[in-house]
C-alpha cells in the first residue's frame, strides 16, 4: 500500500476519533443571523414537546458494573400524558405535564412533572446528596448557544439539571446533557436498593409524530464521598402525537389549579434563591415528604373542597417548615468541569 494512503487512512481515523470532542466543544463564532436562526430552530425543538400523548416508558437495566449485582427485569408502562407551555418569555419556556388516568367516562388527572428550559444559563440546580440541591456555575465557556433542562418533581421541588446544546447528529436533531446527578425514581426508591442515585445524560429528540426522552443512566452510591458504580440502565420515553383519550381533563385540572400552583412554584423559588439550593426530606412513594398534601390540595381545589386561599397559605407553610439551605457534601458530582 502506498504512504500516501497510510496517511490519509490514518487522518482519516483520527478525525473520526476526534470528532465528539469537537462537537462538545464551546459553540464557535457565528454571525447574528446564524444565532438568531439556531435559537429559533432551538425554540421549535422544544415547543414541540408540548400536546397530547400515548407516552411508552420503556426501562432496563443492562451491564452490570458491580460483582454478584444482578440485573433486574425489564419493565414496559404507559399512560396518556398531556404537556402545556405554562411561561414562554422566549428565552426560557416551562413545559407542566399531566397525567390523565382512569376510564374515559371518569378520568383522573395526576400533576406530573415540569421541564424549564433556559438559554445561556449562568447556573443550574444540581443534586448533590440525599435530599440536598445546589445551585452551581454552568461553565462560562460552555454557556453560548446552549440550553439547560431543570426537571421538577411532581409537587414542583427540584429533582435535576442539565446543560448541553440542540445541534444535528447524523441528519437528526437532538439535545444532549452534560452529566446530571439525579435522586431514585420511584420504581427504585420503593425497592430500598444498594444504589443511592443516578449519573446520567439525558437526550431529548422529535421524530415524525412526536419525541422521545432517552435517559442513560449509571446507578450509583455515595461512599466516603466517591460515587461508586452499580449498574447501567437504558430508559426510552417515547411520546406519540394522541388525542383519543380526555384531553379535556388535563385542562380542566390545569384551570382550576394553575394560579395554586404559581404560588408553590414561587415558593420553592423563594427557598432555593434565598439558601443559594435547598434541602428537603426525601420520600420512596412521592418524592418529598410534602408532596402527597401539595398534590392532594390541588385535587380538593378542583373538586372544590378546598378554598384556593386556604390551600396557598397551608401550601407556603409546608415548604417553609420542610426546607432549609443545604449542606454541600464531597460527593464526586462530575459538574464541576465540562461534563461531558
Amino acid at each position: 500500500m502506498k504512504l500516501a494512503n497510510l496517511i490519509g487512512g490514518a487522518v482519516c481515523a483520527i478525525a473520526l476519533a476526534t470528532s465528539p470532542a469537537l462537537a462538545d466543544a464551546p459553540v464557535g463564532e457565528r454571525t447574528e443571523a446564524q444565532e438568531q436562526a439556531s435559537f429559533q430552530a432551538d425554540r421549535a425543538d422544544i415547543l414541540v414537546m408540548a400536546g397530547d400523548f400515548r407516552v411508552t416508558f420503556d426501562m432496563k437495566e443492562t451491564t452490570p458494573w458491580r460483582e454478584g449485582y444482578e440485573p433486574i427485569d425489564a419493565k414496559i408502562s404507559g399512560g396518556h400524558e398531556s404537556v402545556r407551555v405554562i411561561e414562554d418569555t422566549g428565552r426560557k419556556i416551562v413545559l407542566q405535564h399531566l397525567l390523565v388516568v382512569g376510564p374515559d367516562e371518569s378520568p383522573f388527572v395526576i400533576k406530573h412533572w415540569r421541564q424549564d428550559w433556559e438559554y445561556e444559563p449562568e447556573q443550574v440546580l444540581t443534586y448533590n446528596s440525599v435530599g440536598q440541591w445546589v445551585l452551581e456555575d454552568v461553565p462560562e465557556a460552555m454557556r453560548a448557544g446552549r440550553w439547560s433542562q431543570t426537571v421538577y418533581q411532581v409537587d414542583d421541588s427540584p429533582r435535576y439539571a442539565g446543560w448541553g446544546q440542540w445541534q444535528t447528529t447524523n441528519g437528526v436533531r437532538r439535545w444532549r446533557s452534560n452529566w446530571t446527578v439525579r435522586p431514585l425514581a420511584r420504581r427504585d426508591a420503593t425497592r430500598n436498593p444498594d444504589y443511592d442515585h443516578y449519573q446520567s445524560i439525558n437526550r431529548h429528540q422529535q421524530f415524525p409524530g412526536g419525541w422521545i426522552h432517552w435517559q442513560d443512566n449509571t446507578k450509583m452510591k455515595w461512599v466516603d464521598g466517591e460515587a461508586v458504580p452499580y449498574v447501567q440502565e437504558s430508559v426510552l420515553n417515547t411520546y406519540v402525537a394522541f388525542d383519543g383519550y380526555p384531553t379535556d381533563a388535563a385542562d380542566a385540572y390545569w384551570a382550576a389549579t394553575a394560579d395554586y400552583w404559581a404560588v408553590v412554584r414561587e415558593e420553592w423559588d423563594t427557598a432555593i434563591a434565598s439558601g443559594n439550593g435547598v434541602s428537603v426530606q426525601e420520600e420512596a412513594n412521592t418524592g418529598t415528604v410534602i408532596s402527597g398534601r401539595l398534590l392532594e390540595m390541588g385535587t380538593q381545589i378542583q373538586n372544590g373542597e378546598l378554598e384556593q386561599a386556604a390551600a396557598i397559605a397551608d401550601a407556603r407553610a409546608l415548604i417553609r417548615t420542610a426546607t432549609q439551605a443545604p449542606v454541600r457534601t464531597l460527593a464526586n458530582t462530575d459538574n464541576a468541569g465540562t461534563g461531558y
